[in-house]
């Protein structure tokens, strides 16, 4: 008919969560617009007769979220660390394991003796269990090379995940992870490597989207972290922060006053470091995983950010030592349980929020027009329910820039 505005694909029989603002903002029997791989329009099926679709696909029921959004993993290594599982359970601590040689060091071994072929391909196999829950735009750090070659074969296996996989991967250069063997008692060394030799290569190389650091008492000092900030900032690279997950270090503040994208854990984060954050815009990105394979007592501070107005992402902290995690929608349910966050909150924490942490929130995170058409239907009455259920999987359908992923 004359008028029809045309799209690619029309979407329709179940209700939207659009999550815009963070909010669920359910449009009941919905629909959805695409073109040239974009949401053209959401809203009302009773008014999705403006549009001439080539392809409608309509469901029976159900609702359709954003695509999820992992925004903080560790997902390209060698070997595990299962051991040290066992360890903790003996009561054996995370420093204890570290100061032996192992926790981040051991991965470092095993990654450093892996073929870039091995890593991607187990990579893959971690990755498909996320895929399989919705994930749509996933982060995967650097971190377990640390020798300029090896965090430059991390960086390349990563972009190749990217390339290879039906969703849109973002790499972040996490150099400064751990103090390298070959550095044993000089961070400030490996922290001069980082600056001058690798973050130059990385930049002209085009292989991460941003600079990660750990700022903690067995990783490396505000200071320390602030010359890789300058120095990743110079090359037009943003930045993220590991902070406050076993100390308070005022790395929260530090990543405020770059701005950073996200302050990540934050456990032991300050009032003061909270209105930091609110004050530059910074995410707080919780990691429950973490949190509970560690058996912390300390949680994040939820009521400081609320109160503050921080955004609250979620993500899986998916690492062979802290965090095995392989279901981001299991992060969901924890966050509410041990952290106190509504279902609202935490689905919007792996929407809308976990694409703000990555610097996405423009084109990503939500089901508003102008965006990208990744999306997701699930086959349940109401988004708690995603939260709700405890293991398992619930089988989902997921569309990514508006084409169905296999």
């Amino acid at each position: 008919m004359a008028g029809r505005q045309p799209c690619d694909s029309l979407w329709l029989g179940a209700d939207i969560v659009t999550l815009r603002d963070g909010r669920y903002h359910l449009q009941p029997a919905g629909a959805i617009a695409v073109r040239a791989g974009r949401i053209l329009w959401c809203g009302a099926e009773a008014d999705a007769g403006d549009f001439a679709a080539a392809q409608v696909t309509r469901f029976t029921g159900g609702i359709i979220t954003p695509g999820l959004v992992d925004c903080h993993t560790h997902l390209v290594f060698g070997g595990d660390r299962s051991d040290e599982f066992a360890q903790r359970l003996e009561g054996v601590t995370y420093a204890d394991i570290a100061a032996r040689g192992g926790g981040i060091l051991g991965t470092v071994r095993a990654t450093r003796a892996a073929s870039q072929a091995a890593l991607q391909q187990q990579a893959a196999a971690r990755i498909a269990c996320l895929l399989a829950e919705g994930v749509t735009l996933l982060e995967i750090k650097s971190g377990y090379g640390l020798d300029v070659a090896s965090e430059l074969r991390m960086l390349q296996t990563i972009r190749a995940l990217g390339d290879a996989l039906p969703l849109t991967i973002k790499a972040t250069c996490l150099a400064a992870h751990a103090v390298p063997p070959e550095f044993a008692g000089d961070p400030d060394g490996w922290i001069d490597c980082i600056v001058h030799q690798l973050l130059p290569r990385v930049a002209q190389a085009g292989l991460a989207d941003a600079v990660d650091a750990f700022c903690e008492h067995l990783a490396f000092t505000p200071a320390q972290v602030a010359r890789v900030f300058d120095a990743a900032q110079s090359l037009g690279l943003p930045v993220k922060l590991h902070a406050e997950q076993l100390s308070a270090l005022g790395g929260s503040s530090l990543a405020a006053r770059y701005h950073a994208l996200s302050a990540d854990h934050l456990e032991y984060i300050t009032e003061d470091d909270v209105r930091a954050m609110a004050a530059s815009g910074t995410v707080a990105v919780l990691l429950p995983g973490a949190y509970y394979l560690l058996r912390e007592t300390r949680c994040p501070p939820v009521a400081l950010f609320r109160q503050y107005g921080v955004p609250m992402a979620l993500a899986s902290d998916s690492n062979p030592g802290t965090s095995p995690v392989l279901s981001l929608r299991l992060m969901l349910n924890m966050a509410c349980t041990l952290f106190g966050l509504t279902p609202e909150e935490a689905l919007a924490g792996v929407t809308l929020w976990g694409a703000r942490a990555l610097g996405e929130a423009h084109q990503r995170g939500s089901i508003e027009a102008g965006k990208y058409a990744d999306f997701v239907h699930w086959p349940v009455a109401h988004p708690a329910q995603l939260v709700y259920w405890l293991g398992g999987q619930i089988p989902c359908q997921t569309i990514v820039n508006g084409e169905r992923r296999q």
